[in-house]
């Protein structure tokens, strides 16, 4: 099995570069993706929490004081 497969790829590299090229591809654009998930949370949504956690403490210390 194994031997015929590197018959594929030699005898056909174009054929096997289609085979082998469409996983490889998936994968770059999976993980390009969490890469852009990650940067999205770390860019927009951590900075809101806090942001919204500072108006909320600054107007739960203004309401006691």
């Amino acid at each position: 099995m194994i031997a015929s497969l590197f018959r594929l790829i030699a005898l056909r590299p174009f054929l096997s570069m289609a085979i082998l090229g469409v996983p490889i591809i998936a994968l770059i654009a999976i993980g390009l993706m969490a890469v852009l998930a990650v940067k999205l949370v770390v860019a927009l949504i951590i900075p809101a929490i806090f942001v919204i956690l500072a108006v909320w403490l600054i107007r739960r210390m203004r309401r006691t004081a």
